[in-house]
């Protein structure tokens, strides 16, 4: 169940991480997750022109974070639990990357999804990650 639209989500990265919200582009909510793009700027790149692995997990995290709260509504509290990622291939130089999140399980106090991370137009995943949430009481 979709409570907040990509709109919503966007007022919501402005409002509470003004410092990263122009770095995201939100795409498209999916029936269980949501698709985001990073902007990728040269302070994303580490030696050797590929985007850092800190900024690939920096992806992968709001978009799980973006997923859940279109379906709990704008709960900020919301916090990674457990977060895992397997960096699967070189992202390709002056290109944005792409995540599809899903949620896997999204229950009273714990959400679950995973991450595949492409570079935009690619088909094959760079990334893929596995993050649990926790939901605080009272949402």
């Amino acid at each position: 169940m979709q409570v907040l639209t990509i709109e919503d989500l966007r007022a919501f990265l402005v409002a509470e991480f003004s410092q990263v919200a122009d770095e995201f582009d939100l795409l498209r909510l999916t029936p269980d997750g949501i698709e985001v793009k990073l902007n990728v700027g040269d302070r994303h790149l580490r030696p050797g022109g590929t985007v850092s692995g800190p900024t690939m997990f920096s992806l992968a995290d709001v978009a799980i974070y973006l997923a859940i709260l279109a379906r709990i509504g704008p709960v900020a509290l919301a916090v990674t639990t457990s977060a895992s990622i397997d960096f699967l291939r070189k992202p390709a130089a002056g290109v944005d990357l792409v995540a599809t999140a899903r949620i896997l399980k999204l229950g009273r106090v714990l959400a679950v999804g995973d991450v595949l991370i492409y570079s935009e137009g690619g088909t094959d995943p760079v990334a893929r990650a596995s993050m649990t949430y926790s939901i605080p009481p009272g949402r």
